[in-house]
């Protein structure tokens, strides 16, 4: 049987729709839950590949807001030196970029640079002082290990005086860096910061090892902050015709340009051998580097290869010289040629000699640049203390630092400053708490899972409230907040100007690029205050009140739409409890 379909509606319904006169506060939807979400900043992956352990992240977000101020205060909590690492350090931490995922990694060394250069033009030193605690600290070589003991003692109360064997400071950093890479106005800037401090270097003052035992009378502690100073030598007939290169680096630093023309031969593969190289490209010489492993092998940082190679430098590849013979008008250097055989117990490639094969070059000059070593006298293998990158001996009643290149292995301008951070800390566990909650502290303020110690932490600022353990991948980002952009090209000198003087070769960014690139930074790990979790909550349970965001509990249902909507992994569920 058909009904008829009814269109209109009966007369005796209501058209009213009824509303409620009070709020649903009173209806508090919190009590349905058994998760949590909870602010929990954590560690970017740069932080932790960065030996001295800079809040990148944190760093990056000032920087890109025009915050100066804070992005430099940010780094020199952990480093005492932004404009010189900005240019010299090696940058693991862009190795380690979650960006690189998406595109490319974001250029945190230029940006560093951009903050530390900003601090130096307008005469920023933002760290405030404590009063001086009573003790002293006494602290051979003013390189970057003994000029980072020196900051951060006095950052914690200690007098510190410097005992410098030459007549300037710097170590490495002013006589074995070429001014392309680091000019002399940055260098002397940077290391003013700490004269004004108050810290003392006494220069032309050479100690040795039996002279240590004097220093308990006026010191409370001695850091041994020496550096590799003796050249590796080669080993081989003839060496006595070859030139050592940190001496002509030292040289050259010092405006002291030898005469060296034609044809030189660099024997080496690391980071001195390339500035050596470079440096003779811009007197005029044309250098071969000799390197008696391929360039995969090679221990200089692969930039500064590419950089060699693109300016015209030849690079020979598993060569290694076995004697130089003085002919006339030359030096003739007998080069083995050697092949690859096993892996090495440390996974490296070994060589060996590829039987009586042999070539012969005839050269103006050979350059050694294979290494350095340190002292003998500084040698040591028994330690009351001993850490990732210092060491520690009771002398005569006086606990004795040994520091930077007489302890670590990479050696590296900011694994220097690391290690003086990282021996002043021990030094104050020490005084206040005994050797045996050294080790308990140093866990407390690692950043991530590397050897990084976190000042910050130490001192009990807010990056103790993180959890510095757990580190941001990149499937932890929500990609779907960052378009891909491209990384900004840094601006360079053209190379037929840098390559007729030592000016530097990079520019840096202007303030427009800088900010462009700190921009493309994900902020890993921690709140940038972007809001989204407020804007995706369903029950509007985040509030934001007197500069603070807080979540409602008594509303907040716990379903994790704030977590999951988070760019960059700053918040955590966490069960009921």
């Amino acid at each position: 049987m058909n009904q008829s379909i009814q269109t209109q509606p009966p007369n005796n319904v209501s058209l009213l729709i009824s509303q409620s006169r009070t709020n649903t506060l009173g209806n508090k939807t919190g009590t349905w839950r058994f998760v949590r979400p909870k602010y929990q900043e954590k560690t970017a992956p740069c932080s932790n590949a960065c030996p001295l352990g800079i809040d990148v992240a944190m760093v990056e977000m000032f920087a890109s807001r025009k915050n100066y101020q804070n992005a430099l205060h940010t780094i020199l909590m952990e480093n005492p030196f932004p404009a010189i690492c900005g240019r010299v350090c090696f940058h693991p931490c862009e190795s380690a970029c979650n960006r690189q995922f998406l595109d490319q990694s974001v250029g945190i060394h230029q940006i560093e640079r951009f903050v530390g250069d900003w601090g130096l033009s307008n005469q920023q030193s933002p760290i405030q002082y404590p009063e001086l605690n009573g003790a002293k600290i006494g602290i051979i070589g003013a390189g970057p290990a003994g000029l980072s003991a020196a900051y951060f003692a006095r950052r914690l109360g200690y007098q510190c005086d410097i005992f410098e064997k030459t007549n300037q400071p710097g170590g490495l950093l002013i006589s074995g860096i070429p001014s392309y890479r680091l000019p002399d106005r940055i260098l002397m800037n940077e290391i003013q910061r700490l004269n004004d401090d108050g810290i003392q270097i006494k220069y032309n003052q050479s100690i040795s090892m039996d002279k240590l035992a004097t220093f308990k009378q006026d010191y409370d502690a001695l850091f041994l902050c020496c550096g590799d100073t003796r050249s590796i030598t080669l080993k081989i007939p003839g060496e006595n015709l070859a030139i050592d290169g940190l001496n002509l680096l030292r040289q050259i630093r010092s405006h002291e340009m030898p005469s060296i023309e034609g044809t030189v031969a660099v024997i080496g593969g690391g980071n001195t051998a390339i500035d050596v190289a470079r440096s003779l490209l811009r007197m005029g010489a044309n250098p071969i580097i000799i390197y008696r492993r391929t360039r995969k092998e090679m221990p200089a940082h692969p930039h500064e290869i590419d950089a060699a190679l693109d300016e015209g430098i030849t690079l020979k590849e598993c060569l290694s010289p076995i004697h130089i013979q003085d002919e006339t008008n030359c030096l003739c250097v007998t080069l083995q040629v050697m092949k690859a055989s096993e892996i090495s117990n440390e996974g490296r490639q070994s060589y060996i000699p590829d039987g009586n094969r042999r070539e012969k070059l005839q050269v103006n000059h050979v350059i050694s640049a294979i290494g350095a070593e340190m002292d003998m006298m500084w040698r040591n293998d028994q330690w009351d203390i001993s850490l990732s990158h210092c060491r520690m001996k009771q002398i005569s009643g006086l606990s004795v630092f040994w520091c930077g290149d007489l302890t670590i292995s990479d050696k590296t301008v900011t694994h220097a400053l690391a290690s003086g951070k990282q021996a002043v800390i021990a030094l104050d566990v020490l005084r206040k708490h005994g050797n045996d909650e050294i080790h308990k502290t140093f866990h407390q303020c690692k950043v991530g899972n590397g050897q990084a110690i976190s000042f910050d932490i130490y001192a009990q600022g807010k990056r103790k409230q993180r959890n510095n353990n757990e580190i941001v991948s990149f499937e932890k980002i929500n990609a779907a907040y960052f378009p891909n952009i491209p990384a900004v090209q840094v601006n360079k000198q053209s190379q037929e100007a840098y390559l007729n003087s030592f000016e530097e070769v990079i520019s840096g960014f202007d303030e427009k690029q800088m900010i462009g690139e700190a921009s493309r930074c994900f902020n890993c790990g921690i709140c940038n205050d972007c809001d989204t979790c407020r804007i995706f909550c369903p029950e509007m349970a985040i509030q934001w009140d007197q500069n603070n965001r807080h979540i409602l509990m008594d509303y907040c249902k716990g379903c994790g739409i704030c977590i999951a909507e988070c760019p960059r992994d700053a918040m955590n569920l966490e069960v009921e409890p």
